[in-house]
């Protein structure tokens, strides 16, 4: 249970940070198409993980955690494009891309261990 709160927590905060970032682009730096990809998939990481934890069922769980480890990875690619477009600076891009790879590790950890599960209990 400590790791669903952990995930929880810090996909939130990641969300936050995001929209902190998308301001930044949007209003400053006037960039707006590839910012809204990255707000949209950040924010939706911890919007899954938060549906997950509140599943009925461990295929909605496993599903939800899914999810979120794909908007992870879509996250992580918005990232790559916005630094090496020059919208993002080094230490933006690298503060991002750290959080998103741990809660990218943490998501999988979770649904390899839901599929694990899940293949047991369908056998």
């Amino acid at each position: 249970m400590q790791q669903r709160s952990q995930t929880k927590t810090r996909s939130f905060d990641f969300a936050v940070r995001i929209v902190e970032q998308y301001k930044v682009l949007s209003g400053e730096r006037k960039e707006f198409v590839l910012s809204r990809q990255l707000l949209r998939s950040g924010t939706s990481i911890g919007a899954n993980v938060t549906e997950a934890l509140s599943s009925f069922s461990s295929k909605e769980y496993a599903s939800k955690f899914s999810i979120a480890r794909k908007e992870a990875a879509e996250t992580i690619y918005w990232l790559d494009l916005l630094y090496r477009t020059k919208y993002l600076t080094q230490e933006e891009y690298s503060t991002l891309y750290e959080d998103a790879v741990i809660l990218m590790k943490m998501i999988s950890a979770t649904v390899i261990t839901m599929q694990k599960r899940l293949g047991r209990m369908e056998a």
